[in-house]
C-alpha cells in the first residue's frame, strides 16, 4: 500500500510539494519510519515536517518576521519629498530632517529607501546659466535654421578656441588599483598649483578637421590675432575642404569676433556667417564634442612640458579621422541639440 501511494510522490521535485506528500503519507497513518524508507527526503526533513505540522496544524511554513523596516510607507514618501526638495541634500542631512519627523535611521537607511524609488546619487550634468535673452535666442536661432538637412549642416565649418593644461586637461580620472595602491605611481594623477595652459584656435566641417593654430605665450585673444588666424587658418580650409562651393562659417559672440573690423574683412572675403550665434551656448556648437575627444586622448599621451603638449596636441588633431567629424556634425547639429 505505501509503495502504491509513495511512487508517484518519489517525482515530485519542489520542496512544497515534498511537504505536501510527507505529510499526506502522515496523514494516512504511516509512522516517521515508513515514511523515511520511501527516501523521499533526508530523515532530519521528515521528521521536522511532522513536527511542524503537528504544532500548528497546517503544511503552510510560517513566514520568518525578519527584521522589522525602521519606516512607514508614509514616512517613506516623506522623505522622498524632502529630497526632491532639496537634491543635493545629503544621505546624512536627510536622515538628520528625516528624525525631525520622527524616523530613527542611518544614512545608509536613506540611501535605500531613496534607491527603492529609483533616486540614484549621481554627479550633476553642467549645463550653462541661460538668461532668458539667450532663451529667446536659442529659440529664434533654431527656428531659423529648423529646416535644415544633415546635407546642410554639412555646409558648416565650425570653429572655436579651447584651452589645454597640462596634467589632466579632461578633468577626473579613473583608475583600477588594489588595496594600498592609492599613491602608487600608475594610480595618481599629477597636479601643479599653476599648470602651464596652451589656448588654441581651431576648425572643423563634415569633411574633417581643418586648421589648429596655437596662441603664442603672451599674445592677447584680441581682433588683431583673430583676424590673422581667419587669414592663415579659416581660408586654406575653406579652401581645401570646398573649393569653390559655396560653405557657411560659424564662430560665437566672443568680444574679438564680435569686432566691425572683424565683420567687415568676413565681408570682404564673402564669407557667410552662420547665425546670429546665441549667447553663452556652447552646447549647439559639435566642435565643443571634438575638443573633449581631443582633449582625453592628449591626457593619454601624459605630456610632461609645454613643448610636449604642443606636439601631442598637433598629433592628435591630424589623426582625427573625417568620419568621426561627420558624425558629430550629423549627431550634435545645432537643432538636434536644441529639441533634446
Amino acid at each position: 500500500m505505501l509503495e502504491i501511494i509513495v511512487l508517484p510522490l518519489l517525482t515530485m521535485v519542489t520542496c512544497k510539494e515534498t511537504r505536501a506528500a510527507i505529510i499526506a503519507l502522515h496523514k494516512n497513518g504511516f509512522t516517521g519510519k515508513d515514511i523515511v524508507a520511501t527516501k523521499i527526503a533526508p530523515k532530519s526533513t521528515i521528521y521536522r515536517f511532522i513536527k511542524n505540522f503537528k504544532e500548528r496544524g497546517s503544511i503552510l511554513v510560517k513566514k520568518a518576521s525578519g527584521r522589522p523596516r525602521k519606516s512607514s510607507k508614509r514616512q517613506d514618501r516623506l522623505l522622498k519629498r524632502i529630497q526632491l526638495r532639496d537634491r543635493s541634500a545629503t544621505s546624512a542631512e536627510l536622515a538628520q530632517e528625516w528624525q525631525q519627523a520622527g524616523v530613527s535611521a542611518s544614512a545608509r537607511t536613506v540611501r535605500r529607501r531613496l534607491l527603492e524609488d529609483g533616486l540614484v546619487s549621481r554627479r550633476a550634468a553642467k549645463k550653462p546659466l541661460l538668461s532668458k535673452k539667450n532663451i529667446r535666442d536659442r529659440l529664434i536661432f533654431c527656428r531659423k535654421y529648423s529646416e535644415w538637412t544633415a546635407e546642410d549642416w554639412g555646409k558648416v565649418i565650425f570653429s572655436d578656441e579651447a584651452p589645454f593644461r597640462l596634467f589632466g586637461a579632461s578633468g577626473k580620472r579613473l583608475v583600477r588599483r588594489r588595496k594600498g595602491e592609492r599613491y602608487h605611481q600608475s594610480c595618481v594623477m599629477p597636479t601643479v598649483k599653476h599648470p602651464d595652459t596652451i589656448h588654441v584656435w581651431g576648425c572643423f566641417s563634415s569633411k574633417g578637421v581643418g586648421s589648429l593654430t596655437i596662441l603664442p605665450k603672451n599674445t592677447a585673444m584680441n581682433k588683431e590675432w583673430y583676424q590673422n588666424t581667419l587669414q592663415q587658418q579659416l581660408l586654406p580650409t575653406t579652401q581645401q575642404q570646398f573649393g569653390e562651393e559655396q560653405c557657411i562659417f560659424q564662430h560665437d559672440g566672443a568680444p574679438c569676433h564680435k569686432a566691425k573690423v572683424i565683420t567687415k574683412w568676413l565681408g570682404d572675403q564673402n564669407v557667410e556667417i552662420l547665425g546670429p550665434w546665441p549667447g553663452n551656448s556652447p552646447d549647439l556648437n559639435p566642435i565643443e564634442n571634438l575638443w573633449s575627444i581631443l582633449k582625453r586622448r592628449v591626457d593619454k599621451q601624459k605630456p610632461t612640458n609645454s613643448d610636449k603638449l604642443q606636439e601631442v596636441i598637433m598629433k592628435e588633431w591630424v589623426a582625427i579621422s573625417q568620419d568621426l567629424a561627420q558624425k558629430l556634425i550629423e549627431s550634435n547639429c545645432p537643432v538636434e541639440l536644441q529639441r533634446s
